[in-house]
């Protein structure tokens, strides 16, 4: 089975480690004094405080396998591309849209740092696919659910 690659942004990486710290130190603690407590509660058939302790635990020990698999298998994306002007992983991307004047600008992050809110798309997502390795002035056609558009990039940093 091909294992799939995870694209961070130093940052990103630092905030998975820093939230796997947490998971296993405090939330994992936390989690274990609720259990106990539900457990001395009585009857384990019917408690529903047990119950969803285990549940919690169990979301919480899966959260803890993801982001370790994620850290395990990750590559650490640098800002901009390797070549001036070209769009990759980690570049910032001033586009204009076809028929409009204002330019948008994005920066290009993996999947798992993905902020569509704060302009951070995924470099799976269906417009940085079509601008990857690409050169400021070109203009490239994207293919979206939506229909197919063209955008000119404007920048590239």
């Amino acid at each position: 089975m091909k294992q799939k690659e995870f694209f961070l942004t130093s940052e990103g990486y630092l905030e998975l480690e820093t939230e796997l710290n947490f998971l296993k130190t405090e939330k994992r603690d936390e989690v274990l004094n609720t259990l106990k407590e539900a457990r001395a509660l009585g009857d384990l058939s019917e408690n529903a405080e047990y119950d969803t302790a285990r549940d919690e635990q169990a979301k919480l020990e899966s959260r803890i396998k993801e982001v370790e698999y994620i850290l395990e298998h990750a590559t650490i994306i640098e800002d901009g591309g390797q070549e001036e002007g070209v769009v990759t992983i980690g570049s910032t991307v001033s586009l204009q849209y076809e028929g409009d004047d204002e330019i948008e600008e994005y920066r290009i992050v993996g999947s798992q740092e993905a902020d569509p809110f704060n302009n951070r798309i995924s470099n799976e997502s269906p417009i940085a696919s079509a601008i990857l390795n690409h050169k400021i002035g070109e203009t490239v056609e994207v293919s979206s659910p939506d229909g197919v558009y063209k955008v000119k990039i404007v920048n590239v940093a």
